[in-house]
């Protein structure tokens, strides 16, 4: 159940903030800078590829997995990019000090077969002390594929970078977790991600891709990104209120339902997916993600069964007491689309804007029909889209906007 006036409560929203998500998505943009300036010093902007590798392959889990879709969003299909999640799972071991392993550190990858000489793997970790990425690290070396490492200074992953020839990048930790007490979890050895880890993974990804010509993305897209990241930080702080405040809105809309994330194009496609996998860290709420119009097929049934036309949660005769209010579907539709005249946000800034259902702009026909669909079957339908022209800003706007969305939810639920 969604306390609503905890939304409106920065000093309630602080205290229940107790791994303090809020200030680690705000520090955001300064992340990215961060991850910038010490990929540069590690050697990135000395770097003279001979040529794009034939495919480039990203390893790692959480994140940075999220990290390589968008990448493959990005890149478009002129280039192979492959995320490489973990295919096993053995029991991790024990550090010298006796502390409770986390999972991950018992995960295992393996390599395509395919894999050689011309290919490119980036090993990405937050942690670098999963054993399973240093042996993927040395069967790459093993099979002549060129690698890049980004670990944090000093980790197993990180000195196992040195021994296979890798180019090390730093993973650039939050500034906040340094002094945060810990936190009594649920599954010890399955603690929540840093929301804000995303963008410690993507920068030197992105960074890294322009330089071996993967995307064409403008010299300065990435600082830029730092930018905007800042700005949805101030639209989307605590003590805005909810009104003005397009996180804390559409967290208020998301609450007591069964959200349906669909998605116009690639762009928006990795935004919806972020966000699906959020809501159920941060919020502890299953959703739905894909993209149109394949979601309009696929997720049909639900239209059509219980949840499209259950029980109205403003029935007068409903019994409040005895019947707990009844799950209900709402869609949220993400979109780029750049030079469009989409309505400005509310408070005037920047940023993805609601598009309201009137709204005479130009729209696909899946995305009309997508409106249809909602409609005559009483489901609200949301959308949000970003007209920047650059991919890479609209993305940034988004998966920044739905990222404090997901933190509020869970918030104000769990209070």
């Amino acid at each position: 159940m969604l306390d609503d006036t905890l939304l409106d409560d920065p000093a309630a929203l602080r205290r229940a903030d107790h791994d303090r998500a809020l200030l680690a998505l705000a520090g955001a943009g300064a992340r990215v800078r961060t991850a910038l300036r010490r990929a540069e010093a590690a050697g990135l902007d000395r770097l003279r590829p001979d040529g794009r590798p034939r495919s480039v392959l990203v390893a790692g889990h959480g994140s940075a997995l999220t990290a390589a879709e968008m990448l493959s969003a990005l890149a478009g299909t002129a280039s192979l990019v492959t995320p490489l999640p973990p295919t096993e799972a053995a029991a991790p071991r024990a550090d010298r000090a006796g502390a409770p392993p986390a999972f991950t550190a018992g995960l295992g990858w393996q390599l395509p077969g395919w894999a050689g000489p011309l290919d490119l793997l980036v090993i990405s970790s937050a942690d670098g002390g999963e054993q399973g990425l240093v042996g993927l690290a040395e069967q790459a070396y093993a099979r002549g594929c060129a690698i890049v490492v980004t670990a944090p200074a000093g980790s197993a992953l990180a000195e196992a970078a040195l021994q296979v020839r890798a180019l090390p990048l730093p993973f650039v930790a939050s500034a906040s977790s340094e002094d945060l007490a810990p936190v009594r979890a649920a599954e010890p050895d399955l603690p929540a991600e840093d929301p804000a880890a995303l963008w410690s993974h993507l920068t030197p990804l992105l960074a890294l891709a322009q330089k071996i010509g993967l995307t064409q993305l403008p010299y300065d897209a990435l600082p830029a990104v730092a930018d905007l990241l800042d700005a949805t930080a101030v639209r989307c702080r605590p003590d805005a209120a909810a009104y003005t405040n397009p996180a804390k809105g559409l967290a208020a809309r998301l609450a007591g339902t069964v959200p349906l994330l669909w998605a116009e194009g690639p762009i928006a496609g990795a935004a919806a997916t972020r966000f699906a996998a959020q809501l159920a860290d941060r919020a502890g709420r299953p959703a739905l993600a894909g993209p149109l119009p394949q979601v309009l097929t696929a997720h049909r049934g639900m239209f059509t069964g219980q949840l499209g036309a259950g029980a109205d949660p403003d029935d007068f005769f409903r019994d409040r007491v005895e019947e707990p209010d009844p799950l209900h579907l709402q869609v949220l539709l993400l979109r780029h689309a750049p030079g469009a005249a989409v309505p400005a946000a509310e408070d005037g800034q920047d940023g993805p804007a609601e598009v309201p259902e009137e709204d005479a702009g130009p729209r696909s026909f899946g995305v009309t029909r997508a409106h249809r669909l909602a409609a005559a079957h009483d489901v609200r339908l949301t959308e949000f889209a970003s007209a920047r022209p650059d991919p890479l800003h609209a993305l940034a706007d988004l998966v920044a906007l739905t990222d404090f969305a997901a933190v509020y939810l869970g918030l104000a639920a769990q209070s």
